[in-house]
């Protein structure tokens, strides 16, 4: 559980509800149903109609990241590549042979049998990051619907205003109800701008960074593979993957 992220929505719902109670304003003028479904159901429908639905629904399940991060064992790969190393140096790159079964990972498992194959270091270097390349463009896709979320929700809450505002002029023959009408139709932009720059583009900026780690996992693992095929020693692939961890 990434406990700052709790901390950090936590103190940002704190910050603004504090700030309303201490104002002198009442809490309850801040809860509009009407309001938080037209921010939520138009940013959704804005974001559905940019998005591929399998785009979306990546998206939607790499939320999670923000509470639960992907595993990234960099230091048990480098483990793992500086055996292969070892091995590899006293029986030969075929003797890598016997471990790509137990390999989960379709990358690793790849770049593996590339090396036991006999392929060329910067054959096997340019293959990769193919891979790397389409991996880190279709989940940076995924993590785009939230910016777009963000960008979206602040004008969408506007809408919402505007919209409130229209209700409010209907009833200008009663002069008492126009203060808080008017004060109803702005809490749809409290919510759109709210939404986007405590929960939207928090979550973006979360994703990006795992995402970027992810990469630079796979980029470490080319560059012992490759090292491997190079022949380098053990304790040279080892020092320049240690140079990959944070």
């Amino acid at each position: 559980m990434d406990k700052i992220s709790l901390a950090g929505l936590a103190l940002g719902m704190v910050a603004i509800i504090g700030g309303q109670y201490l104002e002198g304003g009442h809490i309850g003028s801040l809860v509009q149903p009407t309001a938080l479904l037209i921010v939520l159901g138009g940013t959704l429908g804005a974001v559905l109609l940019q998005s591929p639905i399998h785009v979306f629904k990546r998206g939607i399940r790499m939320a999670k990241w923000v509470w639960v991060p992907p595993v990234i064992e960099q230091k048990r790969q480098i483990d793992q590549i500086v055996n292969w190393s070892h091995l590899s140096r006293r029986e030969g790159l075929l003797a890598l042979e016997n471990f790509i079964p137990g390999i989960k990972d379709d990358f690793a498992r790849k770049g593996l049998q590339l090396l036991v194959d006999g392929a060329e270091p910067e054959r096997i270097r340019e293959l990769l990051e193919v891979d790397i390349n389409t991996f880190e463009e279709e989940w940076r896709q995924s993590a785009r619907i939230w910016d777009a979320a963000g960008g979206y929700s602040p004008t969408i809450g506007i809408l919402g205003a505007v919209m409130g505002l229209i209700h409010v002029m209907e009833n200008l023959s009663d002069p008492t109800k126009l203060g808080a009408g008017i004060a109803v139709a702005f809490v749809a932009t409290i919510y759109g701008v709210g939404l986007a720059n405590l929960i939207y583009l928090p979550i973006a900026g979360k994703l990006k960074y795992y995402i970027s780690r992810m990469v630079a996992a796979r980029e470490m693992m080319v560059d012992g593979l490759v090292g491997i095929a190079v022949g380098d020693n053990p304790r040279i692939i080892e020092g320049r993957l240690k140079g990959y961890l944070h």
